[in-house]
C-alpha cells in the first residue's frame, strides 16, 4: 500500500531489507512469536478488483508467507469501482461480487464473469452431499481448491495466461467437482495440458467452410497411419435419442446408413441410441472407443464426455456435432442452417396474411439464436411489416407444450409457425419447419394445416466426405490448409455443400416465391449474397452488423442477441441444461 513497504518486501512478501536492521530484528521476533503461540491479530487491507493491498501488517503476511500458510484473517476495506459495461474488468469484478455475496469464496478468480455463475452451478450440486460436508463453500476452498491449485502450479500454471480458477473449470467439465488424491488430480491434469496450453495462447478457431475435395498435399496426421489399405475402417456413432423417437437421431441414421451403402466394403458401422446428455455419456463412449477408430456424438451436450473419453483414447478420432469450441483432442461440426433458414423466412414473410409469424425453439444456445435471426431477416427482406413472436419450450418437453404454445401464438395473431427441423416417416404432420394453422373443431384447437418449407439435414454427405479424406489419406489437406500441425478446427459447411437445404412445398408456395428464393439460394451457394449482411440492428436499437458489413463466423457462433424483427426474450442458457459454449 505504501512506497516503503514495496520496497521492503519482494513480489511474494519476503524480506528485502539487509540483516542487522530494525526491520530484521522485528521480523525475526514475530516469527518466534508465530512459532509459539500464533500470528493472532487480523491484519488490515484495502482490497479493489480483486487485489490486497496491505495498509498494517506485512511483516505478519511475510512471516505468514515465509511459513507457507494458506491464509491470514484480515479485516478487509473493499473499494468498489461503478459499473461499466465497457470495461471486461470490472464486469468480471461484479460477477466476483455476486459469487462472493452467496459463498464468502475469495480465492478464485476468473477471465470472463460468466464464470463464477458455471462454478456456483457445480457447487450447488455438492449441496446434496451437505450431510458429510456441513459448510459446502469451505469444503470446497480447502478440500478441492487448494489440492487443485497446488498441483496445478506445482506443473508449471503460472506460466499460462489463463487464471488458476480457468484452468479448474475446464478441469471440473471433464472430471466433475469432487475430492481426489494429488497424484489422480497430476495424473489428469497432465492429460488435459495441451487443452489447457490452447487456451491459454487463445489460438484462434479455424473455421472450414467447404469440404476438401482435392489438393496436392497431403489434415490429422495421427491418422496417417491409422488406417491401411487392408483395414476397414470401424466407425461409432453415439444418438442422444433412439432413431424411431428423435428426427435428429434419425437423420444422422440416416447419414450412417448412406456411408454403409457408399464405403460398405472400406467401413465398418455402428450406433448407440439413448446416450445419457449428461456425464453418464462418458461410459458409453468409453465403450465404443476400445473398438473403434472414429467416433461421431451427435449432440452439443456430449461435448465435455467425448473429449473426457478423448484424453483417454488419444488413438482414436473423436467428433462432436456442435456449433463451439474445438479442442486439440475432438473436432467440432456442424451446418450453417441460418442459411436455409433465411430462405423458410422468406417465404413465410411472403406467404403471412397478419404479419405476424410464430417460433417455437428448444434451448437458447448461439447456434438457435442465429437461426432464429436468420429467419427474422429473411421474413423481413420480403415484407417490411412482418413481426416474429418467439417462445422457448424445453427440450424435453415437447410433446407436453407444443399444443399451447403454437394455439397461444395464434391467439396473438400469427398465421404462420415455424418449428423444429426434421420429422419422422411416420409422423409428417406433426410441428415441423414452416406451416400453416387450422382450427380442429373437434379437438377444440389449432394444429397444423400446410406444410410450407422446412431446413433438411443431409448427414450422408458430410460424413462420406470426411471419411472417403481419411481413407485417402486426403485428412491431412485440412490441417495442411491452415498451416500444419495440430488446429481448433470446427467443420461448419452450408448450402454449397448439400450439407444442409431447404425442403419446401410446390403446390403451397407460389411460383413468383419459388424463383426468388432460388435465386436467393444460388446467391448464397456462390458467395454473393450473406444472410447477415448490415445494417442489422438488435431489438434495443443498437447497430450490432454495419451497413455493408458481413457477420464474421465469430460473431455468428456467440451470437446472444435477437435482431429488431424479433418480439421476444432469451432465457440463460444455464437453466435449460446444456453446456455453455465458449468462444
Amino acid at each position: 500500500y505504501t512506497h516503503s513497504r514495496s520496497v521492503s518486501f519482494s513480489k511474494n512478501f519476503l524480506p528485502l531489507l539487509a540483516e542487522g536492521t530494525e526491520f530484521e530484528f522485528k521480523w525475526s521476533m514475530l516469527y518466534q512469536a508465530h512459532l509459539a503461540e500464533g500470528i493472532r491479530d487480523p491484519i488490515k487491507v484495502y482490497e479493489y478488483l480483486n487485489q490486497y493491498y496491505v495498509i498494517e501488517g506485512n511483516k505478519r503476511v511475510s512471516v505468514m508467507k515465509y511459513a507457507e500458510a494458506y491464509s491470514i484473517m484480515a479485516t478487509v476495506h473493499r473499494v468498489i469501482p461503478k459499473y461499466d459495461d465497457q470495461d471486461p474488468q470490472i464486469k468480471i469484478y461484479y460477477g466476483f461480487l455476486e459469487f462472493y455475496k452467496k459463498t464468502g469464496i475469495n480465492t478464485v478468480w476468473f477471465s470472463d464473469e460468466h464464470s463464477f455463475e458455471k462454478l456456483f452451478a457445480y457447487l450447488e450440486t455438492l449441496k446434496l452431499h451437505d450431510d458429510v460436508y456441513k459448510d459446502v463453500y469451505d469444503y470446497f476452498s480447502r478440500g478441492i481448491y487448494l489440492h487443485f491449485r497446488k498441483v496445478y502450479l506445482d506443473l508449471g500454471g503460472e506460466k499460462l495466461t489463463i487464471t488458476t480458477g480457468d484452468a479448474f473449470l475446464e478441469y471440473a467439465k471433464i472430471y466433475g467437482v469432487s475430492e481426489e488424491p494429488d497424484a489422480v488430480i497430476r495424473s489428469q491434469l497432465k492429460g488435459l495440458w495441451t487443452e489447457l496450453e490452447t487456451l491459454s495462447t487463445h489460438e484462434s478457431i479455424q473455421v472450414q467452410t467447404e469440404p476438401v475435395e482435392s489438393t496436392p498435399k497431403p489434415v490429422l496426421s495421427a491418422f496417417s497411419t491409422l488406417v491401411s489399405p487392408r483395414k476397414k475402417l470401424k466407425v461409432a456413432f453415439a444418438y442422444p435419442k433412439t432413431i424411431k423417437t428423435s428426427g435428429w437421431s434419425y437423420g444422422h441414421e440416416l447419414g450412417r446408413l448412406h456411408i454403409e451403402d457408399i464405403l460398405g466394403d472400406h467401413v465398418n458401422t455402428t450406433y448407440i441410441e439413448n446416450v445419457p446428455q449428461t456425464a453418464e455419456a462418458y461410459e458409453h463412449f468409453k465403450k465404443l472407443a476400445k473398438d473403434n477408430d472414429i467416433i461421431f456424438t451427435t449432440s452439443s451436450a456430449h461435448l465435455d464426455a467425448t473429449l473426457k473419453t478423448a484424453l483417454e483414447f488419444p488413438h482414436v478420432k473423436f467428433l462432436n456435432c456442435s456449433e463451439s469450441y474445438s479442442y486439440k483432442n475432438v473436432n467440432t461440426y456442424s451446418g450453417r442452417l441460418y442459411e436455409p433458414r433465411f430462405l423458410t423466412g422468406m417465404i413465410a414473410g411472403a406467404m403471412t396474411q397478419t404479419d405476424i409469424l410464430g417460433y417455437v425453439a428448444v434451448h437458447p444456445t448461439p447456434g438457435i439464436i442465429s437461426t432464429i435471426n436468420s429467419f427474422a431477416l429473411g421474413a423481413r427482406l420480403v415484407n417490411p411489416y412482418v413481426k416474429v413472436k418467439v417462445r422457448w419450450i424445453h427440450r424435453n418437453q415437447i410433446t407436453e407444450q407444443s399444443d399451447t404454445i403454437s394455439n397461444d401464438l395464434v391467439k396473438e395473431g400469427a398465421d404462420i409457425i415455424c418449428h423444429q427441423n426434421t420429422p419422422l416417416p411416420q409422423d409428417i404432420s406433426k410441428e415441423f419447419g414452416a406451416y400453416t394453422m387450422v382450427y380442429d373443431g373437434e379437438a377444440e384447437k389449432w394444429v397444423p394445416d400446410k406444410h410450407l418449407a422446412s431446413p433438411i439435414w443431409n448427414w450422408g454427405i458430410f460424413y462420406e466426405k470426411i471419411i472417403k479424406n481419411m481413407l485417402s489419406d486426403k485428412w491431412k489437406i485440412v490441417i495442411d490448409l491452415f498451416g500444419g500441425n495440430s488446429k481448433l478446427i470446427n467443420f461448419w459447411w452450408g448450402l454449397n455443400s448439400e450439407v444442409v437445404d431447404i425442403l419446401y412445398s410446390k403446390r403451397y408456395v407460389p411460383k413468383d416465391t419459388q424463383k426468388l428464393v432460388e435465386l436467393m439460394k444460388r446467391s448464397i451457394i456462390s458467395n454473393t449474397f450473406h444472410p447477415f449482411t448490415g445494417p442489422i440492428y438488435d431489438q434495443a436499437g443498437i447497430l450490432r452488423i454495419d451497413s455493408d458489413e458481413i457477420a464474421t463466423n465469430e460473431q455468428i457462433f456467440t451470437m446472444d442477441w435477437f435482431v429488431n424483427v424479433i418480439e421476444g426474450t432469451i432465457p440463460p442458457l444455464e437453466k435449460e441444461n446444456v453446456p455453455i459454449f465458449h468462444k
